[in-house]
């Protein structure tokens, strides 16, 4: 049976982790030196052989090689990139695809308008566009879309609320006939998503069986020197408190996004453990899902 392959190319926020400038112990002794997390991002590859991306980060070299590993070859020129929204590491690898680096032609980029309008006004981006090396693509929000024919997948992008001092955040949904995907890597509360409603409620809502969330920040005492009301971002220890056990009827859900200060960039630190034995998991560089035809 022919399938969707879904494959975690980046699991930090968007600095990467060891983070560029960080003295801290978190970025400078072992294993942060060996554990490298690169800025979040999904490689996909669809039935008809073709290349996606979700998110366009600057270590897009680094994630091809992943790419290579799983599939003993290295993947070709994206057909699609789907952006969630404009902050750094989600948007900054675009000018990859110029002439100065892969020389790409007509790579689609979908988004939304608040994303299109930033990436028309801006000049190194609009420059792709004078070179055809993009076509961008707006989506209506909430309507799922194929990225390309015959690639066995649509994506679905559901507005969630985050900074929106650039443009407006998505989460995406890529959705298969037998199996959808939650690609949501920020957001500024639960409050604000969930409404009145709990994570497996929602998530149930959304028909969902496999979730990679936010997970930046494990707790409220991560950056004693910035106030975390200008970075807005659920504490793992919140969603945690709120999921509780894993129970047989709930789908996968992996944390991602993590700041380099976040204790789960270790596998072997007790936070991360502690969210294991709970039943949830912590997504990183290489991780596979395959969206099963019907």
């Amino acid at each position: 049976m022919r399938s969707v392959r879904v494959t975690v190319l980046g699991s930090a926020q968007d600095g990467g982790f060891p983070q560029p400038g960080c003295q801290k112990k978190c970025c400078n002794v072992e294993p942060s030196m060996e554990l490298q997390r690169f800025p979040v991002a999904l490689g996909i590859m669809g039935l008809d052989g073709t290349f996606h991306l979700i998110e366009a980060s600057r270590m897009m070299e680094r994630q091809f090689r992943i790419l290579q590993e799983i599939l003993g070859k290295y993947p070709p020129v994206p057909t699609s990139i789907s952006l969630t929204h404009t902050h750094l590491g989600h948007i900054d690898g675009l000018g990859l695809l110029g002439k100065e680096v892969m020389g790409a032609e007509g790579v689609i980029v979908h988004c939304s308008e608040s994303v299109a309008r930033l990436i028309r006004i801006t000049p190194a981006y609009q420059e792709l566009i004078n070179q055809d090396a993009i076509v961008v693509q707006v989506w209506n929000q909430s309507e799922s879309f194929e990225p390309s024919p015959n690639c066995g997948f649509s994506i679905r992008p559901i507005p969630v609320p985050h900074r929106s001092e650039l443009s407006d955040n998505h989460a995406l949904i890529i959705e298969s006939p037998g199996c959808n995907l939650l690609f949501m890597p920020d957001h500024d509360s639960w409050l604000d998503t969930l409404k009145s409603r709990t994570i497996r409620e929602w998530l149930s809502e959304l028909n969902i069986d496999i979730a990679l969330i936010d997970g930046t920040f494990w707790d409220s005492n991560e950056l004693p020197n910035r106030d975390m009301k200008n970075i807005p971002h659920p504490t793992i220890l919140d969603s945690l408190e709120r999921l509780g056990q894993r129970q047989n009827s709930d789908p996968e859900i992996l944390f991602f996004h993590l700041n380099h200060t976040n204790p789960l960039c270790n596998p072997n630190s007790r936070e991360s453990k502690e969210l294991q034995l709970l039943g949830w998991g912590i997504a990183k560089e290489g991780d596979s899902f395959t969206l099963e035809q019907l």
